[in-house]
Order: structure tokens, then C-alpha cells, then sequence
């Protein structure tokens, strides 16, 4: 059974509140695929749809062939859902919240083990602990067993690494690349713009739409603009500085430096910062640098604001 997700116009609204606005999107078999957005994007609602925990207010969408709405009892057999919120009986142990997920989807752990011994390895050293005592990334790793105890065909990851350190984070890609290996469709969502990079196709989501769809590398692509870092001693006053100069096309906070881009074609560098020491900025430093996701998220986030 090939485990492709199609999406066609999918509404859904909270009272006033519009979270997804016509969604349109083909998720491939085995694809291991990202939401790349803030909160309040509309991710966690279009997961829930799919999950067939929502009712869609228009469009519809199938999962491994089967209609979201008529056949969601199919779909919940071929789903494994992680929600963004540790779910799982934190007053259980871990084999207990194992068991348990086990009971529900009517199958024995021995028979499933092929697909999380790697991850359940890690984390049976802790099988008696109560749940709610594990660190984060233990109760990551226990909410992924539960998840795919029953061997779902897709897996949808509601930010899974959101408040969990690096180490965990890269451990739990790690984890997401073997599974994909073993041909699961994976769906994650996440706001951390630099996990884009670990998927095959993202889909950039901002206020319920998508702004882009693409791999990272083809959205990168399209940014045309040269992008410059700027850093100066009082990052605050440069950003304000930067904003007022006649020719600033974007200006965005960076760490310890400022992303910038110009209107003109040919950026007089020494123009720009004549003008800043103007300002009594002091140690100006002026890169051109290649652009990341997140400034791509940024740019399409602009342009997206001055055509609504």
C-alpha cells in the first residue's frame, strides 16, 4: 500500500480565526517531509485534520488512498500520531505506557520490535521509571515507541523536538532518517527553520497558507536578492539606523548581526556605511553571505504581507 498524503483546498476556522485557508499539497510515499512555521501557522491544526481528530470546514484530503472524513477508522489504523504536548500516563512506567499503546492497537510488542529496536534499546534501561520522571529527550523517544508500536504506514510529528536539547535533537533526526529507511512516510513539524535542512521537501506555513514549497535547496534558490551581514556595536540602534536608509529593501535581526538587503541592483557598500558612521555607529562590518531558510521564510513572510 503506498502511503501518499493529497491534500486539495483544506479549510478549517475557530470562530473568526481562520487557520488553514485553502491547503493544496501531495506528500509521496516514503517522503520524509517538513511544516516549516511559527506558531500559529496552522500546523498543528492541518495535523489534526489529518489525523482525523478535526472535521475539515471544506476541501478533503486522502492518506494511503483513503478519504480523511468516510474512512477515518482505515486511516487510524495506518497513522502514528505524536502530538506536540507529552501525552503519554506520566504516572506509568515506561513499559506500562508501552504495553498499554500496544492493548490499543490490538498487537503484541514482539511482533512490531523490528521497526523501534534501535529506539527502544535506548530507552529500556529506564523501563521502570515512571514516565513523568524521564528528561526530555527519554519521554521524545518513549512517545516515538508508542507511536509506531502498531507499524503505521505515515507518522506525523507535531514539533518533536520543540524545548528538547541539541544532543537530543540531532539523536531524534537520526532516529527519523532509519525509520524513513524502512519506507514510513514521515511529516514533521517544527519552527526551528534550521531543521528544514534535514528534510527532503519542505513547505514554508505562515498564518494558514503556504508560502513555498520546494526542497530547502530549491527554496534557497529563489532568493535573488544579495544578502548582506551587518554587525556594528549596538545591534538595536543599527537595526533602526538600517531601516531608516532610503535604499533598505529588508532589515532583520540575526544573533549578533543584522541580515540585510537593498533596493538597487548595485549595492554601494561604502555608501551604506558612510551612512552608518554617520549615525555614530562604530566598527561597522559589511559581508555578503549566502541566505538560509529562515531568510527565505523572512523574504516570502514580506512579500506576502504587502500583497494582503
Amino acid at each position: 500500500m503506498k502511503s501518499k498524503i493529497s491534500i486539495t483546498n483544506l479549510s478549517k476556522s475557530y470562530g473568526d480565526v481562520q487557520a488553514l485557508k485553502g491547503i493544496n499539497l501531495d506528500i509521496e510515499h516514503g517522503e520524509l517531509f517538513g511544516l516549516i512555521g511559527p506558531d500559529g501557522a496552522g500546523k498543528t491544526s492541518l495535523f489534526r485534520l489529518l489525523a482525523t481528530l478535526l472535521l475539515p470546514d471544506s476541501g478533503s484530503a486522502t492518506l494511503c488512498g483513503f478519504d480523511m472524513v468516510k474512512e477515518y477508522k482505515h486511516i487510524r489504523n495506518l497513522l502514528g500520531y505524536m502530538p506536540g504536548k507529552f501525552s503519554l500516563y506520566q504516572d506509568l512506567s515506561v513499559l506500562e505506557n508501552f504495553n498499554f499503546f500496544a492493548t490499543v492497537f490490538n498487537t503484541k510488542i514482539e511482533d512490531n520490535m523490528d521497526m523501534i529496536r534501535d529506539i527502544w534499546l535506548q530507552i529500556e534501561p529506564f523501563k521502570h521509571r515512571l514516565a513523568g520522571k524521564l528528561s526530555g529527550g527519554m519521554k521524545q523517544k518513549l512517545a516515538l515507541c508508542c507511536a509506531l508500536i502498531h507499524q503505521p504506514k505515515i507518522l506525523l510529528l507535531d514539533e518533536p523536538t520543540t524545548g528538547v536539547d541539541v544532543v537530543s535533537r540531532n539523536e531524534f533526526w537520526q532516529m527519523l532518517k532509519s525509520l524513513k529507511a524502512k519506507g514510513i512516510t514521515i511529516i514533521v513539524a517544527t519552527p526551528y527553520m534550521d531543521e528544514a535542512n534535514l528534510c527532503e521537501r519542505v513547505a514554508l506555513m505562515q498564518n494558514g497558507e503556504i508560502l513555498s514549497l520546494d526542497t530547502p535547496a530549491g527554496i534557497i534558490s529563489g532568493f535573488k536578492k544579495d544578502l548582506y551581514a551587518i554587525q556594528g556595536q549596538d545591534i538595536y540602534q543599527l537595526l533602526l539606523d538600517l531601516r531608516a536608509y532610503p535604499y533598505a529593501n529588508s532589515v532583520f535581526p540575526f544573533g549578533q548581526s543584522v541580515h540585510y538587503t537593498d533596493t538597487r541592483e548595485d549595492v554601494s557598500l561604502s555608501e551604506l556605511k558612510d551612512y552608518l558612521i554617520s549615525k555614530g555607529q562604530n566598527k561597522i562590518e559589511i559581508k555578503r553571505i549566502t541566505a538560509g531558510i529562515e531568510d527565505c521564510f523572512m523574504a516570502l513572510s514580506q512579500q506576502n504581507n504587502v500583497q494582503a
